[in-house]
């Protein structure tokens, strides 16, 4: 799963079940926007049968897409996934003028209402990024800048991104980061990791008990699209000095209120 390119297949709009006819680039843009709302890795013979290409015309096309970096192959070498130009082309669409405007208008009123920094993210290949912050005016924050990256084990955010995962995909790539100790609190093993986004799943948000930075908490909730997929996740963190665990707790409902407002900015 790799939101940023999902939200670009929104922009493109094929339909990605339907027989791919027409020219090359229609082609190339159907097979691009399947990969990216499948969420997942797919093959080769995958992709020509879901688009009713032939099996060498959906290889030519492919190879094309990885030469200019839209695709990408997959850690088992045998499968495509959407790769680095298409997350940019995915950043850059989210990241549009107006939108990006009303995004930050919703954001700032969250700030406003919880009185703490905020965050709008969405995951980047096996990283969080950071689409948008609103800064609270205190003398001791983080700042962290838009376009920023930080991992998925140990932030609020990551660990939301990895619980809404399909299974498969989520302990996969579990497997495949490396779950760095960042704090004394950070979760280094992968069945407690496993766990915890089972937990996310069930309650509705995800914490950050001083996992990323020792004395600094957070809370997620996750951005979803008019499908019900997760997109996004807003998240609002601050020094323990100000806010407890139990207190970013409390301000969950202002987030989610937040996040529908969102839905229909992606």
């Amino acid at each position: 799963m790799t939101v940023p390119a999902r939200t670009a297949a929104a922009v493109i709009s094929p339909a990605a079940e339907e027989p791919a006819s027409g020219s090359s680039a229609e082609r190339s843009l159907r097979l691009l926007a399947l990969l990216a709302n499948e969420g997942r890795a797919l093959s080769l013979a995958d992709l020509a049968a879901r688009l009713a290409l032939p099996k060498g015309t959906a290889h030519r096309i492919c190879t094309q897409l990885l030469a200019t970096g839209f695709l990408a192959r997959d850690v088992d070498e045998r499968s495509f996934s959407v790769g680095p130009a298409l997350r940019q082309l995915a950043f850059d669409t989210l990241n549009h003028g107006v939108v990006r405007g009303l995004r930050h208008e919703v954001l700032s009123e969250l700030v406003r209402q919880v009185g703490e920094t905020c965050n709008f993210t969405t995951l980047d290949g096996a990283q969080v990024l950071y689409l948008d912050r609103v800064e609270a005016q205190w003398p001791l924050r983080l700042t962290l800048d838009v376009g920023s990256h930080v991992p998925l084990h140990c932030t609020a955010s990551g660990k939301m991104f990895l619980a809404h995962l399909p299974r498969k995909e989520r302990d996969a790539l579990i497997e495949q980061i490396t779950l760095t100790r960042m704090t004394a609190n950070t979760i280094t093993a992968a069945a407690k990791l496993r766990a915890e986004c089972d937990a996310i799943v069930e309650r509705g948000y995800s914490c950050d008990r001083e996992e990323f930075i020792a004395g600094l908490v957070a809370v997620a909730v996750p951005v979803l699209d008019a499908a019900g997929k997760v997109r996004a996740a807003i998240a609002v963190h601050a020094p323990t000095a100000r806010m407890s665990m139990e207190d970013a707790v409390k301000r969950i409902d202002a987030l989610k209120a937040a996040a529908g407002r969102m839905t229909g900015l992606l």
